[in-house]
């Protein structure tokens, strides 16, 4: 079964990156858009499974987007994300023609659940589970790491860590961004704690001669793919 494909449409870059990197890490591809105008251009262009669409926008409101959606014959599922949690706002978002309706702040395991949801009604739900970095193997099913085939015993923390590294191998992502994804809020404080557990991370995983996880100095880490 081919990869499905999901459309972000956010102007906070901060949520887009946590949204989009927790369907990434449900195995789903993800394309990103700031705009109104930009969601409908992605839209047309990469027929997207389905969008998760913030409903305040810099030029359209994301009802205006949907409406647009449906007349351009683009009808695949939308789930509204929006700080706004009156009723008539969530009555409107449902009533014309949207999905579901999340409000702000959200959980992402919830997020992703829903948007799971929506693509198994329109059977693009991938089954795919596995990731593959040169000889690192992550299998979500059996929810294991391997490297060189030996198993790689790792807390959930350790876990979740080496699993958004995977996803986004070759990137480098910030302390901030880290723990944003893998501790799930905002944290202004000490960052060591994320030193603390890509040390561990390393110990487990970075034990054989080719060494993956690397510190870009000044900026955050990365998993980088062996040439």
């Amino acid at each position: 079964m081919t990869t499905p494909r999901v459309l972000v449409v956010d102007d906070e870059e901060n949520i887009s990156f946590l949204v989009a990197s927790a369907l990434r890490l449900a195995e789903i591809t993800v394309d990103t858009a700031d705009t109104g105008r930009g969601a409908l251009e992605l839209a047309e262009r990469e027929r997207p499974d389905a969008i998760v669409l913030d409903v305040m926008l810099p030029d359209l409101d994301g009802f205006d987007v949907l409406r647009l959606l449906r007349q351009r014959g683009l009808l695949m599922p939308v789930l509204f994300l929006t700080a706004r949690n009156e009723t008539v706002d969530r009555v409107r978002g449902l009533t014309s023609g949207g999905d579901d309706y999340i409000t702000k702040p959200f959980a992402l395991e919830e997020l992703v659940a829903r948007v799971q949801v929506a693509l198994r009604r329109t059977g693009a739900a991938s089954s795919s589970a596995r990731l593959e970095v040169d000889d690192l193997v992550l299998d979500d099913d059996a929810h294991l790491v391997t490297r060189a085939g030996a198993v790689v015993n790792l807390t959930p923390t350790e876990y979740k860590l080496c699993r958004l590294l995977m996803t986004h191998t070759g990137r480098v992502l910030s302390r901030a961004q880290i723990l944003d994804h893998v501790w799930e809020y905002d944290f202004d404080g000490e960052s060591a704690i994320v030193e603390t557990f890509i040390s561990s991370l390393r110990k487990k995983v970075d034990t054989g001669e080719v060494r993956l996880i690397e510190t870009v100095r000044g900026v955050g880490y990365r998993l980088r793919a062996p040439a």
